[in-house]
């Protein structure tokens, strides 16, 4: 009797971890889903007034045909998962292993919400629409079940090779790094918008709303916390490190940037995004003194290579910065859990800086050949750019045909 009392507690107990793992992740699902409103937003806020409603249907829309590219084959490439199981079989263990493909899938949806940021003002609707699905059923999740899932012997090689496989807890390059560096080649084959250079120099064209720029950035950056701390999956794996690390490395990125973008709002609001990244690799390594660092480099390296590549790139007009933000800040995250990741600096150790570069040079290149593969594929079919009409005409109405305001 003792003993079927014991097994039916153990049962019990069993029940409600499952369910707790899966409401867990859930909640995690919806910060990151939530998370892509402060993409919306922060787009809406930097572009100019004609083409605020194409940015916001952008973002929704990329969410749609990202979660049936994902579903039906982005998933399964990188976990082998079948979707085609019966609802009764789908449904044990309390629905966990689909809301962690909820959960999953908002990473995955966020590769072409950050590659829409560089490519705004100027590109077509349609044929980047196609490019996404593209992304997020191929070129991401060869990368991701790479690193997430050790597919095709990758991270067992590195560990075997340099003593640990590549560590990246929350995807500052799975993520951020292949998001960025898939907008780099999107943006490199787009070209830069009319009129923004003249006689070689930059016009400078204001953001359109400061208020909706601060509300993406603010929306993003408290989704990061579940995007982040929930990216351990279960109760028992939760830690408060993850988020005090991100915590300090916001602040790093948004203080640095503070000064070095000297008092810009557009900066300042970029700031603790571009730390946000930056810790995601090694969030649950290092100490909070090492994420304050990494926060803050990563701040002073999106303004500085922002600047710069807007005013000596001509022919590369990133509107967004969602290169350095996601492409640059995203690789030195990955670096940097290999350096503060280390017991010496105190971390908590089992890092390979060797792998770290391995790893993050791998992600940039699968990343870029992907990224001119399927861009400039959709580019030599039907084109990427709208006309010079519908340009100067802006996306709202050439695309949409409405605009934000009704006095426009």
């Amino acid at each position: 009797m003792e003993t079927l009392d014991i097994q039916s507690m153990n049962s019990a107990v069993e029940t409600l971890m499952q369910s707790a793992n899966t409401l867990f992740v859930l909640l995690g699902a919806i910060m990151v889903l939530a998370m892509h409103a402060g993409f919306a937003f922060l787009e809406v806020g930097t572009v100019r007034h004609k083409n605020q409603v194409n940015a916001l249907v952008k973002i929704i829309t990329d969410f749609g045909v990202s979660t049936l590219a994902y579903f039906f084959i982005g998933y399964q490439i990188a976990y082998g998962f079948d979707f085609f199981a019966s609802a009764s079989a789908l449904s044990e263990s309390s629905g966990y292993e689909l809301v962690k493909f909820f959960f999953l899938l908002t990473f995955a949806a966020a590769i072409p919400a950050i590659v829409s940021g560089g490519i705004a003002e100027r590109a077509r609707f349609y044929p980047m629409l196609i490019a996404s699905a593209l992304i997020v059923a191929l070129v991401y999740p060869l990368f991701e079940g790479m690193i997430w899932n050790g597919n095709y012997g990758y991270q067992a090689w590195l560990e075997a090779s340099f003593g640990a496989p590549f560590h990246d807890f929350a995807g500052s390059v799975v993520v951020h790094g292949v998001g960025g560096w898939i907008a780099f080649a999107a943006v490199m084959l787009l070209g830069s918008r009319r009129g923004r250079y003249r006689d070689g120099r930059l016009v400078a064209f204001v953001p359109s709303s400061v208020p909706f720029l601060a509300l993406g950035a603010w929306v993003l950056t408290v989704g990061w916390f579940g995007f982040n701390v929930m990216s351990a999956q279960t109760l028992d794996g939760i830690s408060g490190l993850v988020a005090v690390n991100s915590l300090m490395a916001m602040v790093g990125g948004t203080l640095v940037a503070m000064i070095a973008g000297r008092i810009d709002p557009g900066f300042i609001h970029n700031g603790p995004l571009a730390g946000l990244v930056a810790i995601c690799a090694g969030s649950d390594l290092m100490h909070p003194i090492g994420a304050l660092i990494v926060g803050g480099i990563a701040g002073g390296l999106f303004v500085v290579v922002f600047t710069y590549a807007q005013n000596r790139f001509v022919k590369f007009d990133d509107v967004l910065g969602v290169w350095p933000l996601h492409g640059l800040c995203g690789a030195w995250g990955g670096v940097a859990a290999g350096i503060f990741g280390l017991e010496a600096l105190g971390g908590m150790g089992g890092v390979s800086l060797i792998s770290q570069l391995i790893g993050t040079l791998t992600g940039v290149a699968v990343a870029l050949i992907g990224g001119f593969l399927v861009y400039g594929g959709v580019k030599a079919i039907s084109g990427l750019r709208l006309t010079e009409e519908q340009e100067f005409e802006g996306a709202d109405l050439a695309i949409h045909k409405i605009s934000s305001t009704s006095d426009d």
